[in-house]
């Protein structure tokens, strides 16, 4: 395990609207805003079409092949996630989502694209002082975070 100890900063409330989308929107936002790294916490309506990855093709191995998944329909979403800036120092948003319509459910990760439908809203809580950072890993070629010693 690795750690490292922060302090809150900033607190962030967006109200995300039809053509918004994740994790574009948040990450952009983040940019604009120099948050570096921050907890988000997001609720809303998922828009037809929206996908998440639903897990690697196979369980190990040395390539990690995302499943994606797509909905029909507009659909309720409830979601967590980080976001750390990355080697290239762009803010990059890691949020797993639990996406569902009329008592089915998926859980997956947003970041194949998630457009708002009617109405999200996000909160940011902005995290001073960790110098955690998002960084390539060579084996499953994903961006993994990283926490100082």
């Amino acid at each position: 395990m690795q750690y490292s100890e922060g302090k809150m900063g900033r607190v962030f409330v967006l109200r995300m609207e039809e053509g918004d989308r994740l994790p574009d929107t948040l990450e952009s936002f983040a940019s604009e805003k120099g948050i570096e790294a921050a907890t988000v916490l997001y609720l809303g309506g998922a828009a037809d079409g929206s996908r998440v990855v639903v897990g690697p093709e196979m369980n190990r191995g040395d390539q990690v092949i995302p499943m994606t998944h797509a909905f029909t329909g507009n659909q309720e979403i409830l979601a967590l996630g980080t976001l750390f800036r990355n080697e290239e120092d762009r803010p990059v948003l890691h949020m797993h989502a639990g996406i569902g319509r009329e008592g089915h459910a998926t859980i997956g990760c947003t970041r194949t694209g998630v457009p708002v439908w009617l109405v999200a809203e996000a909160v940011i809580l902005e995290i001073v002082g960790t110098g955690a950072l998002r960084k390539k890993n060579p084996q499953t070629g994903m961006e993994l975070l990283e926490v100082p010693d």
